[in-house]
């Protein structure tokens, strides 16, 4: 912020105009020295606008309180006007604002700051839940017998069996105690007042330091009335405790972003109401986008997206505006996680800035645009893919992180079982045949691929791919890539490279016959054909390749074998904990009787999901003279899978059971990726 602090006079009143983000020593200085003049000039009755204030932290508080009670001394008073929504839910939250107030839009008073002090409303929680229309008598009832057995308390009886939400439990709870209730987020709690609870203990205790204010620390919990848990926080900290309530989910999701150690500039915390959308998008200063865009905070905010998402190991980077905030999401493990939100405003200076980074044109919004950005991060290079596509509301981005340091080009430690790794193996021993890797977008099938071809490397071999990109550069090999606006495809390259004198040649995708067929015709003139497919399963390849117009006597020629995967989420190691299946999934599955499944609890290392890294579950279908005698017939889809039953191979479903029962994953990832047929 800037040192200098507005100020002018009405009447007998001073208004004080302070300006950005009230973290920093700098900007707390100004502000108390501004105080200290007009206690010196004998001004007591001060009033703080806060409307260009973006951020207040524990200092800036402390300052206000002092200077309240000083000039509540001289008969004077310190109020304030104009908070944003943030900083409105900052002066809620610890207390110092009046909510009816300053949800009014009237002058704020500056509230003495202590320990909470609980106002017991005469309603009991059944009663309020009553009021509220969430609940019935008879379901009343039925908890309070269930109170009796569980000793749980009921409201959380009422949520675990589906009948309020946790939101409704809250509310409930802070009409009864006299707490309030906020929509926790970022610039809600500052790292000061988050280091002085470990993070093992706030993550078992389900709360959140969120401001320190002298000798009062403001919690958020979503269990004001567990005693033990609020002892051992003041315990621990050596403070009075003033609480909040917050859902438990957002909680443990804040503690993620708190105790990761990565917090971004205040200036670009989100200071939007969470409750309110904006009815009409202002139309855009792009002159004053693009100078943003030049600036050190936006600039710090895209490298520190940028290291996060290596440092949890994102594949994928989303960032896309709505009407009420920018987010930004991680995809980790093949699901998206919530990393930040931003004001809309700098939404088009990030995209600007990302632009700039892939050598794109910063003026041009209607049209999608595609590039490429390497950058160098915690010791070393990441390859960094940009797309945008115009959206309603702006530009949506998506970045896909390349990482080498991350990839698997090593067929050990793609995760497959002994049985499929020996298979694969032999079939990537043949001289010539045309393997193919198939399953949907996102299955790990180019991985796959690359680890294929980096076991098969040579110095006395040719290897040939043809790649839509070029993802990861390999050594010995002649790697190329496809263009299209020039009329380079996948076809036209692969008759070029057929007089190159391959060896093994790998064609990124098998997008259409022309490309089928001289894969095909390839592989039966003596190479090694490694490609891949979109199908469900193994079984899937086969029918598309003769849908395509492939003649059933050549594939069942040519066909060396087809893999399908999918890749299912592990057990966080860290959190993981095991327990009995039910009986009647034990009878369903065969499993052995004892058997013991395991699954994660939720922890910070794994977002609070319970899985953290990624393997593999195959089947594999081997070509055969049996097989080829039944391709050369134009089998339907059906017979295939008849067939394929009847020899007995082993399914996608079966190798994900296996994996359950070997506690690498978690029968319901297993359910999430494939359907059993």
């Amino acid at each position: 912020m800037s040192a200098a602090v507005g100020r002018s006079v009405v009447g007998t009143m001073v208004h004080l105009a302070p300006e950005g983000a009230l973290t920093a020593d700098a900007g707390c200085e100004a502000v108390e020295s501004a105080i200290s003049g007009c206690i010196a000039a004998k001004q007591y009755r001060v009033i703080i606008d806060l409307d260009q204030v973006t951020l207040l932290g524990g200092r800036a508080l402390e300052i206000l309180v002092d200077s309240s009670n000083r000039f509540t001394h001289h008969g004077g008073f310190l109020k304030f006007i104009n908070p944003s929504a943030l900083v409105k839910d900052i002066l809620i939250a610890t207390g110092l604002g009046d909510p009816a107030a300053l949800n009014d839009g009237g002058f704020g008073d500056l509230h003495s700051f202590g320990g909470h002090v609980v106002a017991q409303s005469p309603l009991k929680l059944g009663e309020i839940l009553l009021r509220m229309g969430v609940v019935t008598t008879k379901q009343l009832e039925e908890v309070a017998l269930l109170q009796a057995k569980t000793n749980k308390r009921m409201g959380a009886i009422l949520v675990d069996n589906g009948t309020i939400s946790e939101r409704d439990r809250i509310t409930a709870l802070s009409r009864q105690l006299g707490i309030p209730v906020i929509a926790l987020r970022t610039g809600l709690y500052e790292g000061a007042a988050t280091a002085m609870l470990p993070r093992e203990q706030a993550r078992r205790l389900e709360v959140l330091p969120l401001f320190k204010v002298h000798d009062t620390l403001t919690l958020a919990t979503t269990d004001p009335q567990s005693i033990p848990a609020l002892d051992e926080v003041q315990d621990i900290t050596g403070c009075k405790l003033r609480l909040v309530l917050a859902e438990r989910q957002v909680i443990l999701k804040h503690q993620i972003d708190a105790y990761s150690g990565n917090e971004f500039m205040p200036e670009l915390v989100d200071n939007m109401a969470t409750d309110i959308e904006l009815v009409e998008q202002e139309q855009a200063d792009f002159t004053r986008i693009d100078e943003m865009a030049g600036g050190s905070p936006v600039i710090n905010l895209v490298n520190g997206l940028i290291q996060r998402a290596v440092r949890d190991g994102a594949s994928d980077i989303h960032i896309e505006s709505g009407r009420a905030r920018s987010s930004v999401r991680f995809r980790i493990d093949g699901v998206l996680y919530e990393a930040l939100s931003v004001r809309p405003d700098l939404h088009p200076a990030i995209v600007s800035r990302l632009k700039v980074m892939a050598n794109l044109d910063i003026a041009e919004r209607r049209l999608p645009q595609d590039g490429r950005m390497q950058v160098m991060t915690q010791g070393r290079s990441i390859d960094l893919r940009f797309s945008s596509l115009p959206g309603i509301y702006g530009e949506k981005v998506v970045l896909r992180v390349l990482d080498k340091n991350q990839s698997i080009l090593d067929v050990e430690k793609l995760g497959m079982s002994v049985p499929n790794l020996d298979l694969m193996k032999k079939l990537l021993g043949r001289s010539y045949g045309l393997f193919l890797v198939t399953g949907p977008t996102g299955s790990g099938k180019t991985t796959t691929l690359y680890a294929a071809i980096n076991y098969l490397k040579s110095v006395e071999k040719n290897i040939v791919t043809i790649e839509d990109p070029v993802e990861y550069q390999i050594d010995v090999i002649n790697q190329n890539q496809v263009n299209e606006t020039i009329g380079l495809s996948f076809a036209k390259m692969l008759r070029h490279v057929l007089r190159q004198d391959p060896d093994i040649i790998m064609v990124g995708e098998i997008r259409d016959r022309e490309t089928a067929e001289i894969a095909v015709q390839a592989a039966l003139t003596g190479h090694l054909v490694l490609s891949t497919l979109h199908t469900n399963n193994a079984v899937g390849a086969l029918s598309r390749m003769m849908d395509m117009g492939v003649e059933p006597y050549l594939l069942s020629s040519a066909l060396a074998g087809v893999m399908a995967q999918r890749l299912v989420r592990g057990v966080c190691p860290a959190c993981k904990t095991t327990y009995l299946p039910p009986p009647e999934l034990v009878e369903k599955f065969h499993w052995p009787e004892g058997a013991r499944l395991t699954r994660g609890r939720g922890c910070p290392a794994c977002y609070d999901s319970g899985h953290r890294g990624r393997l593999g579950i195959h089947e594999i279908i081997q070509s055969s003279d049996a097989l080829q005698r039944l391709m050369a017939k134009n089998p339907t889809k059906d017979e295939l899978l008849a067939f394929t039953k009847a020899e007995g191979y082993s399914t996608l479903f079966d190798d994900g059971m296996q994996r359950v029962l070997d506690g690498r994953t978690t029968l319901e990832e297993v359910a999430r990726v494939i359907h059993e047929e």
